[in-house]
């Protein structure tokens, strides 16, 4: 008998998660069928596009993060919640922190990024990120003793007026109301500035809409326990807060950093149109941690969408090196942008489509409701979506 071949996969967002399933559903053949190992330091998948919806109680974790052991039940897939300390290349050996090493054939590097706060003075220490499920948590535990308070007024920064921005302030300001005062931190002349202009259109009149005050060509120097410092055209002032959001910048992580392979300048995964890691063709790397240019020569974004598509040619191409198949170059494709912009208003801007309001909103929730990992979980969380309403207007 010859011995399977075995496929790790670290990391178990967009990237790693979908590129394992797409494994298992490759015609393999029964003698070539791989082992496939998916490691996380967490035991849930988190859908991050729909993370904002926690806050808002428009949406329960259980439907944006599944459990790993409910997800890959049936399909073969080993998972280990686990932190990994290192890799060896040359052995083709990954490291867990608890000591155990786990041999492969073909390894994927799938470990995401992390929101810098150590950019500003304070920010590590009085800034809240919003990446993960535990800072979605944590940031619901600081907004429910804020609510909680005798204050009049609840005083929220938000730093960074990209997509994540916007929508927290737009879904803040609707779960605060009028208690609620917001300031939307932006150092460009403009939010959304690489955005349509169907989107930074609709997305200044729901800001204006909600009181939301934009600081543009604005840059934060320090946070404190109660007070932001902002420096406009050379002028500093300090303004008193409650809350401070930081949703700004993209960065690997340390563990990526120390990986055994080439790097770019900020310490992204240098890789081949394939994505495999340049000069480590039997690793592969795709999502946040990666950087990537496609069949095109064109960069690809890091963004949830680049990072599905990623996992269909990181699976396939596996498959390929595997079966003795020839490898497909990766070809992005755009197919448009969602923006939640406060409870039951959304946008959709591609495909020569333009919509707003309600119907954007139904239209982003069945989008992400087809991307939703395995069909057990899109009937639960679809069957959810149908009867809830029902149930609460009963009750």
């Amino acid at each position: 008998m010859t011995e399977k071949s075995r496929i790790c996969i670290l990391g178990g967002g967009f990237g790693g998660l979908y590129t394992a399933l797409r494994l298992v559903q490759l015609d393999w053949g029964e003698s070539q069928k791989p082992e496939i190992v998916l490691i996380d330091q967490n035991d849930r998948f988190l859908f991050s596009p729909l993370l904002y919806e926690l806050l808002t109680g428009e949406m329960q974790s259980w439907e944006i993060a599944p459990p790993y052991e409910e997800l890959l039940q049936n399909t073969g897939i080993r998972f280990y919640q686990a932190t990994v300390s290192g890799v060896d290349a040359d052995q083709k050996l990954v490291y867990l922190e608890d000591g155990a090493d786990i041999p492969y054939d073909r390894l994927v590097l799938a470990m995401g990024g992390e929101t810098p706060l150590d950019m500003v003075p304070g920010a590590d220490k009085y800034a809240h990120a919003f990446r993960t499920l535990a800072d979605a948590y944590a940031l619901e535990e600081k907004l429910r003793i804020l609510e909680e308070s005798d204050k009049e007024k609840i005083r929220v920064a938000i730093v960074g007026g990209g997509y994540s921005g916007v929508e927290l302030a737009c879904k803040l300001a609707d779960r605060l109301g009028e208690r609620g005062r917001f300031r939307l931190i932006e150092m460009a002349n403009e939010i959304l500035r690489n955005s349509p202009e169907f989107n930074r259109e609709a997305a200044k009149k729901a800001l204006d809409e909600r009181g939301v005050w934009i600081d543009l060509e604005t840059k934060v120097e320090s946070i404190a326990a109660d007070d932001i410092s902002l420096e406009y055209k050379g002028v500093v002032d300090s303004i008193p807060v409650d809350l401070v959001i930081w949703t700004v910048g993209t960065r690997v992580t340390q563990a990526v950093q120390n990986l055994p392979v080439k790097h770019n300048q900020r310490g992204k995964i240098a890789t081949t149109p394939t994505l495999q890691v340049v000069d480590n063709p039997d690793i592969f790397a795709l999502g946040d941690l990666a950087e990537t240019f496609d069949a095109e020569g064109k960069q690809v974004p890091i963004t949830a969408q680049a990072a599905f598509q990623q996992a269909d040619y990181v699976g396939w191409n596996i498959w390929a090196s595997l079966t003795n198949r020839p490898l497909l170059p990766f070809r992005y494709q755009h197919l448009g942008e969602f923006m939640s912009l406060g409870v039951d208003n959304a946008t959709l801007t591609g495909l020569g489509i333009k919509m707003e309001g309600t119907f954007g909103y139904i239209a982003r929730r069945l989008a992400y409701l087809y991307r939703l990992p395995t069909l057990e979980h899109k009937l639960k969380v679809g069957f959810n979506w149908l009867t809830r309403p029902i149930i609460e207007t009963l009750l």
